[in-house]
């Protein structure tokens, strides 16, 4: 009979996160305060994506970077807008040349994004209004669309304009 409870070695995964961080963050509400009085109509909410990687040093390190874009607005103006720039450091090892591409784009996308999706929960609810809770983004269909249009050559994806229920009264 074998002794489970033996300390077993530390096993390297092949994703490593160093860091996550904001590099750039604004918001922006043109018509305070009469964009925080009740309106007479649902504002239309847009939100776009974007997600960068690109090779930091010479050893596995990558900066993997989400940019994500969040406006309000009614018939007649913008209410707000919402420009997050997120980034990650991250290592890759032991990850095929084939297969490092769809990591860099789909999994540590997918990494930073619920702090990412939290921030502009915040900076909105901070700007007057109801946070904006951004869907769940599927990275790995953003990354496939943007295969199937000839940019999976460069180490970018972005995300068709995505409309989320609205969140503002």
């Amino acid at each position: 009979m074998s002794d489970t409870s033996a300390p077993q070695p530390a096993v390297a995964l092949p994703i490593q996160i160093h860091a996550q961080y904001v590099k750039d963050l604004s918001f922006e509400n043109p018509k305070a305060p009469a964009s925080l009085q009740p309106q007479s109509e649902a504002p239309r909410i847009e939100v776009n994506v974007d997600v960068q990687a690109a090779k930091v040093a010479d050893n596995d390190l990558y900066e993997v970077v989400l940019k994500i874009t969040a406006s309000g607005k009614n018939s007649t103006s913008q209410l707000f807008l919402a420009e997050l720039t997120y980034g990650g450091l991250f290592t890759l090892q032991g990850i095929p040349e084939d297969s490092l591409h769809p990591v860099l784009l789909i999994e540590c996308p997918r990494i930073l994004f619920p702090f990412a999706r939290a921030i502009i929960a915040e900076v909105t609810r901070d700007g007057g209004f109801p946070p904006l809770l951004i869907q769940p983004v599927d990275f790995a269909s953003m990354y496939r669309q943007s295969a199937g249009s000839g940019d999976a050559s460069e180490t970018s994806g972005a995300a068709p304009a995505a409309s989320t229920p609205p969140v503002i009264n």
